[in-house]
């Protein structure tokens, strides 16, 4: 599910029927984010995460059409398995920051995953009308905890 709240923020969420800390880890270790990060028939040519508070991450992937997308930043807080928060920048809107903060909740086995983008000004909140992708790369977090919860149907 996709919010506005209000005009600077966009709020995603979503559960997933894992625990907690596997959800964490599918969201935060290379190993796992060069799979959902981009999504066929794009594809991930870098991912790097320092994944503590002042280490940066930096993700490249490349369309069909050899656009090159980036997105980066800096940790600002990690507290695993509940919580980082992140400054934000994509190399096609190089005037926008934002501050991405992911939480998780657990709750009888299953983890509710939350991530709120905090724009400095309603113009860079503007560019986040369209979510190209965001449902896919969901989609594909979901089913790499599926194949780690259950190797066999892998």
């Amino acid at each position: 599910m996709i919010t506005f709240p209000n005009d600077l923020e966009v709020v995603i969420t979503r559960e997933f029927d894992a625990p907690i800390a596997l959800v964490f880890d599918v969201l935060t270790k290379p190993e796992h984010v060069t799979k959902w990060g981009a999504t066929p028939p794009d594809r991930m040519t870098e991912c790097s995460i320092d994944l503590r508070v002042g280490g940066n991450y930096h993700s490249s992937f490349v369309t069909t059409d050899g656009t090159v997308f980036t997105f980066s930043g800096t940790y600002l807080v990690v507290e695993p398995p509940v919580r980082t928060v992140e400054t934000w920048h994509f190399n096609c809107w190089p005037d926008v920051e934002a501050v991405e903060t992911m939480e998780l909740q657990e709750r009888d086995g299953v983890t509710l995953f939350t991530r709120r983008m905090a724009f400095r000004d309603q113009a860079g909140r503007e560019h986040m009308t369209a979510f190209d992708g965001q449902q896919d790369s969901l989609d594909e977090v979901e089913k790499i905890l599926r194949s780690l919860l259950n190797p066999s149907h892998a």
